[in-house]
This record gives C-alpha cells, structure tokens and sequence, in this order.
C-alpha cells in the first residue's frame, strides 16, 4: 500500500524561495560611514600623491648648489662673491685652499661641484660628480657654461666620479631603497592582517619584531644580490649593502608596525603618507636636494627614502663620506618604530583590563524550581 502524500495536489513541489531585500536595502547596508570614510581617505591619498610629487618635479630650479672655488688668493674672494650674487642663489661658493683640496671636498660630498680659475689663461675647469645626482652636475655645468661665456672665457668639465656602467643614470641606488622601504611596511601590514591575528600583545609584538629583523636580513641580502652579481649595477659592495639594506627594511617595517599598533588602520595610511607621499619625491633620487622647493629638500634626508638612498650613494662611490646622519635618521626609525610598538601594545592591554575590569557583574538567575 502506498504511504499517503504529504502535499495535496494543488501545492507545489518547489521551495519558497527567500525573497530580495531590494536594491535600497542593499545601498543603505553597503554605503556606511566607515565605507565612505574608507573610500574619502583613498581619494585624499591620491590626490595628496599627485601634489607632491607634481610639486616636487614640476620645475626643479637650482638652490645653493655647493660648489668649491679654487683660484689665486687675489681673485679667489671676488669669484666667490660674484657667484653667490647670482639671481636666485643657484650656488654657495666656497673658497677652497688648492685645487687638489677642491677635488677632495666633491669626494667627499662637502661639495657637489669645484671651479678651477686658470690664472694664466682663459680655460678653466669644472669638476663635477655625477655619481652624486647627474642632474645636479647637469645644471652646475649649465650655470658655469652661462657664466664663462659672459666673461669671455671657456670651461672644461670633468666627471671625476660617474656612474657605473651598471647604474645607467645613477637611480639604481634610489630603486634598490624604494623597493627595501615598500617591503618593509608591506610585509608589517601583511602581518597585521593576517587570519587570525588579534589586536597586538607585547608578547605578539616581540614576536612580530623577531620576525621582521629576520626579513630584514633575509631582504637586505636579496637587495644586495640583484643590484650586485645579478645586474652588476652596484658591484663590490654587497656586505655593505646588505647591511644598509637590513637597517632600511627593519627602519620601515617598525614604524610601520607602531603606527599600525597605536592607530589601527589609520596608521597605515599614515605609514603611506610618510613613505611613499612625501618620502618618495623628497629623496634626492630623481632630483637631489638643492634642485627641489624648499620643503622637500627640508624633509628628504630625515625621512627613511631619502636617508638610505643617501647611504647608499655615499657608500658605492665615495667610499662612505658624509653617510652619519644617514645612519642615525635610519637608526632612529628602527630602535623608535620598535620601542614605540611595543608601548601601544602594552597601552592597548591596559586599556583592555581596565574596559574589563569596568564591566558590572550580571546577577545570577534563580535556579528553577522544581
């Protein structure tokens, strides 16, 4: 006997199905506050992109490019005067002892560009270091061209220390920075906003640390590598860059870490801001300091781009003068972004016993009675 149906045979076999909360409910969930904030920050940080590094590379005009003057003690001080007069203060001339003490000031970076007066002729000479920033020697060879021209004279102008053949116009130094610097923060975001990670304990936080000083290491290794044996664009030098290359990563990676502890998700725009925003066009890389407007070149050496792109530099080829505040402005990064994190991750624990803590205890329900 057949058992009997369970539906009469005016219903229908198929499920209800769930009906659509309609386009106007789906808006109002999706469009939130925090939605919109979230999308307003972007647009600020791209505009913000776009200013400074339009503001930064629009027009570079040369400022106070230091220059050493070598010439007879007679003339020395008028030539020194006559520059420094200039229109727009293109250079700071200083007069150097001799001319072999003029050539050490460009090897050392106390200067980026000597002039030779020949005092028994009309030929005088122009040591530049492109190494340094070619567009920099560029404009000082424009400016001493201009010049001599007017005074009827004429100038030769040597590269006392080029690129590498390796290093096309001198950037691999800014590239090989800018790649450390975007790994480090990249990697204590990754981190941050891994599954299953909470909001950092000092316990999280050393162990975050551990992990990144590791990928520092691992990075500045890598770095060294590629720009090295790999391309020979920065040959000779791969412990030294290796060791630049740990203290870049760890230097942006831990502030990225304590930035991102103390201010969530804001801090990662912040990190973005300094970094990249502001960092990035303010290194010297493309233009160096006294090509760019007067913010950028204030900031570009006390932000991690512009202080490893210097170390660097110095290192490769000029055997590492002029590299202190460097190392001190990326030590500062390092040793601050890690005591900093560490803090805010303390601080966010105490706050997080006390909110405990201040929490009323519910009372107990009566136990049923029988």
């Amino acid at each position: 006997m057949n058992a009997p149906s369970r539906r009469s045979s005016g219903e229908s076999a198929t499920e209800p199905v769930a009906k659509s909360p309609g386009f106007a409910a789906e808006f109002k969930d999706a469009i939130t506050l925090r939605a919109f904030g979230l999308v307003l920050g972007g647009l600020l940080v791209q505009l913000a992109f776009v200013v400074s590094y339009v503001g930064a590379f629009h027009s570079p005009t040369p400022h106070r490019i230091p220059v050493a003057v070598a010439a007879p003690q007679q003339v020395s001080a008028k030539i020194v005067a006559q520059l420094n007069s200039l229109d727009g203060a293109p250079v700071e001339a200083t007069a150097a002892p001799s001319p072999a003490a003029a050539r050490q000031w460009v090897l050392t970076r106390k200067t980026d560009a000597a002039f030779l007066f020949d005092a028994t002729g009309t030929k005088d000479t122009l040591l530049v270091a492109s190494a340094g920033g070619p567009s920099v020697s560029q404009t000082a060879t424009q400016i001493a061209q201009k010049i001599e021209a007017a005074q009827k004279r004429q100038i030769t102008v040597t590269d006392i220390r080029s690129p590498n053949s390796g290093d096309g116009r001198g950037m691999t130094s800014f590239y090989l920075v800018l790649g450390w610097v975007i790994g480090g923060y990249l990697t204590a975001t990754i981190m941050g906003m891994a599954a299953g990670s909470r909001p950092a304990s000092r316990h999280r936080t050393l162990i975050r640390l551990a992990v990144l000083v590791l990928y520092a290491a691992v990075s500045g290794i890598a770095g060294a590598a590629i720009v090295g044996p790999v391309f020979d664009a920065l040959g000779g030098h791969f412990w030294a860059l290796s060791g630049i290359g740990t203290l870049v990563v760890l230097a942006s990676a831990a502030t990225a870490l304590a930035l991102q502890t103390l201010l969530g998700l804001l801090g990662t725009g912040v990190v973005i801001l300094l970094f990249v925003v502001l960092g990035n066009p303010s290194s010297g890389g493309v233009y160096p300091a006294p090509l760019l407007p007067s913010f950028w070149s204030t900031i570009g050496q006390a932000l991690p781009p512009g202080a490893g792109t210097t170390l660097v530099r110095n290192t490769v080829y000029f055997s590492g003068h002029a590299i202190t505040q460097a190392l001190w402005v990326l030590g500062a990064y390092a040793v601050g972004g890690a005591v900093l994190a560490w803090a805010a991750s303390w601080w966010r624990e105490r706050v997080h016993v006390d909110a405990t803590t201040a929490e009323p205890e519910l009372p107990l329900e009566p136990s049923p009675t029988a």
